[in-house]
């Protein structure tokens, strides 16, 4: 499910890195579109179980939940149409809006779990998946750190490029989804996933770490979900990550109540450090 999974990561804040080149070359939807688009995103996030689903059964669905509020069949199939047209373009447009807003809704410091987990390591090649405004990448290369970052959301990007030469500093950054990024093979030294998933991500991170390298993750317990809606790409079972990369050596878990980085509350969030195998 490409085109939509990024509606079920975390429906208030959090995305996976999904969207094609071509939704960022197209122009910005209107605020009429926005509106479409924020309306069908605010119902899928009370839809979990269509995260697995295809992009037609999730679009059948909302065109019958759209009959039922009331639109007739001719209108539903006019807003799935403009649905499909948009793509996850609007989904772009979103986060470079939120990743680049002048009061931020998240931390833009960098993530503290990284900062303790990096101490005493010498300085390598990093990867930050999902970098957003580049608050990590850019820590790890003021760190000494051969940093790279990807995100489909350009602006962010962009404005994690103009911060970095503000400061000095040197990081590497493409504008790209997570399928289109070349992870390469025992590339990286660290590799940082920080509120964008992990499960889907295992076969990626177990090739692309060099023996000895690092994986880091943090993201919610399956019990912040009650106190608003999270999706399950972002949420992990108890001691699940202590089973998502197997082989590997895990160093640190930590299950906590902490202020996450998105949403900026006290919540409980779950955090991993694991190193692959030397041989």
């Amino acid at each position: 499910m490409r085109r939509l999974r990024a509606l079920f990561v975390f429906a208030v804040l959090v995305f996976t890195v999904s969207a094609p080149a071509a939704a960022r070359q197209a122009p910005p939807p209107t605020a009429e579109q926005i509106a479409t688009y924020e309306a069908f995103r605010a119902w899928a996030a009370t839809q979990p179980d269509l995260a697995a689903a295809s992009d037609d059964v999730a679009y059948k669905r909302y065109a019958a939940h759209l009959i039922k509020q009331g639109q007739t069949p001719v209108q539903a199939e006019a807003t799935i149409t403009l649905l499909k047209q948009l793509g996850d373009r609007a989904e772009v447009e979103r986060w470079n809006r939120i990743l680049t807003a002048e009061q931020p809704r998240f931390n833009t410091e960098p993530n503290a779990f990284l900062v303790e987990m990096i101490k005493g390591l010498k300085p390598g090649r990093s990867l930050d998946v999902g970098m957003g405004q580049g608050r990590n990448t850019i820590y790890l290369a003021r760190q000494g750190w051969e940093s790279v970052g990807f995100d489909p959301a350009d602006r962010a990007v962009a404005a994690a490029q103009e911060q970095a030469k503000k400061l000095g500093v040197t990081i590497t950054t493409s504008v790209a989804r997570d399928t289109d990024f070349d992870w390469g093979t025992a590339q990286w030294d660290l590799i940082l996933l920080a509120y964008v998933g992990g499960r889907e991500y295992v076969t990626q991170v177990t090739r692309s770490l060099r023996p000895g390298g690092m994986v880091i993750l943090e993201a919610f317990h399956r019990d912040a979900t009650k106190t608003g809606s999270i999706g399950g790409s972002v949420v992990f079972d108890t001691n699940e990550l202590l089973t998502l990369f197997p082989g590997f050596r895990v160093v640190r878990y930590e299950d906590v109540e902490a202020p996450a980085d998105f949403g900026r509350g006290m919540t409980r969030v779950v955090r991993l450090a694991a190193i692959k195998p030397s041989r």
